[in-house]
């Protein structure tokens, strides 16, 4: 199983992949279903794996294999604890499986149960001492727990096993990174990138090592080698503009953020806790503050919902409570919270332009904006969707670039506003600002990001704006 990688702490985690090579089997007995279900597994067919498995499983309820891949397949779902149910089952039934233990560590770990984690990861250690994939993978969990000699210990044996391991040269050259050893970083990705040459992590990976040290450059270079391989891939266009300063977009591709945000559903919510992520209170507390009490009176709009962190938050307001976003595997995590009414994969701009007019009390956005450069679009349809004397709350990052740049692409690939662009784009769409707040949002290579907290009323026909804090 693979843990997916962050746009604020990017890390990798490899996992056991069902069998290559299988073939559709001829005779239907339970472990030639199984092959099948795990060939359907392994092409993304899951809705017809999970069909097998559970069939499978109606007559063979203790079918410990069955049990496991149906586990990793409902975790890749989004249904996590459903999933530590059935491989623990699995575990129980046949403990002597290393990959199995690995597993079920992968699913903890994403779902922020580290200690626990760490006992499912020494245990298949303890089975597969010399597994490098299992050593890596204690290597992002001592990184994880804060411990870094221990987790540069943990790649450096991964790739002693296995000199040919990108993953494990990426991780370590990620750590190096985030301690400060960027010229180790960097070799420690080139070699990435010598065993892998197309291996697209570790190319990021050495981009964000060169943007550390300064040199944009040679970033810049990396990713116009990238593009060179690979022309128009999403993730190297919105870097290289970045780096460079030339054709930089209004926003952030679509490709890029539905890439990016797929590969991080998984371990979203742990990554955020450790990074100390604030924006969901903090939207929170300035809707207590705006709105009252909570009489789940209002319709209510997640503007970019993710897993839906601020769905809990914002239900006791909500008699309908709905969440659009671009990636379908940060959808399924919020589905799973049980807590909206309605989700719909959408660009926001574009959804917004089609929301009806006056149809929403409350729109809401975390951390979402700031993968918008140019905001006038996305704030002029959110202020056609409020009603009269509606709110529009929104975090985005605060910019320290030059001076009379309204807003900035950063080497890390999000944008930056200055607050007094934030005025002006909400005065133009006739929002009247209550409150501009310098926040910190969360921690980002041991620093906090700062940033603005954003709360503006639709004024009432004929009402006057004000200038707000």
């Amino acid at each position: 199983m693979q843990l997916n990688e962050a746009p604020l702490a990017d890390e990798h985690v490899d996992r056991l992949e069902p069998p290559q090579g299988y073939e559709r089997a001829k005779e239907v007995s339970l472990d030639d279903a199984l092959k099948l279900a795990i060939a359907m597994h392994r092409a993304n067919g899951l809705d017809d794996a999970e069909s097998v498995y559970g069939r499978i499983l109606a007559l063979a309820p203790d079918h410990a294999a069955a049990l496991h891949f149906m586990g990793v397949l409902q975790h890749q779902r989004g249904r996590s604890e459903e999933a530590l149910g059935l491989i623990r089952r699995s575990i129980a039934l046949n403990g002597a499986v290393p990959d199995w233990h690995n597993n079920l560590g992968n699913v903890l770990l994403e779902s922020g149960q580290v200690d626990a984690a760490a006992d499912a990861y020494e245990r298949a250690c303890a089975l597969a001492p010399d597994r490098p994939d299992v050593q890596n993978n204690l290597g992002v969990l001592r990184r994880e727990q804060r411990r870094p000699a221990e987790a540069e210990t943990f790649y450096r044996r991964a790739i002693a096993l296995d000199p040919t391991y990108a993953d494990a040269f990426t991780n370590l050259g990620r750590l190096l990174n985030g301690l400060g050893r960027h010229e180790e970083a960097l070799a420690a990705c080139c070699e990435a990138l010598v065993v892998n040459p197309k291996f697209v992590k570790a190319r990021h990976a050495l981009g964000m090592a060169y943007q550390m040290l300064g040199r944009l450059d040679d970033a810049a270079q990396v990713y116009r080698d990238w593009l060179a391989e690979d022309p128009g891939h999403p993730e190297a266009l919105h870097h290289l503009a970045a780096c460079t300063g030339d054709a930089v977009p209004d926003r952030a591709p679509d490709a890029y953020v539905e890439t990016l945000f797929d590969d991080f559903a998984n371990s979203f919510d742990a990554k955020l806790a450790m990074l100390d992520y604030r924006a969901p209170s903090l939207i929170a507390q300035a809707v207590a503050q705006r709105v009252g009490e909570a009489r789940r009176a209002l319709a209510v709009l997640d503007a970019g919902c993710g897993t839906g962190l601020c769905g809990p938050l914002l239900a006791p307001y909500a008699r309908r409570l709905e969440g659009v976003d671009l990636s379908e595997r940060m959808l399924a995590k919020a589905q799973a919270r049980q807590v909206y009414d309605a989700l719909t994969k959408a660009e926001l701009t574009a959804f917004l332009e089609a929301a009806a007019p006056g149809s929403c009390d409350l729109v809401v956005s975390a951390d979402t904006l700031c993968y918008f450069g140019d905001l006038r679009c996305v704030v002029l349809a959110a202020a056609k969707a409020l009603r009269p004397q509606g709110w529009l709350i929104f975090t985005v990052e605060a910019s320290a670039g030059p001076a009379g740049a309204a807003f900035q692409l950063n080497p890390n690939g999000r944008y930056s506003h200055r607050e007094s662009y934030l005025r002006a784009v909400l005065a133009e769409a006739g929002l009247a600002v209550d409150g501009l707040e310098p926040v910190h949002l969360r921690m980002e290579n041991l620093k906090p990001v700062e940033g603005w907290l954003v709360s503006c009323r639709k004024p009432a026909s004929g009402e006057g704006m004000s200038h707000g804090r």
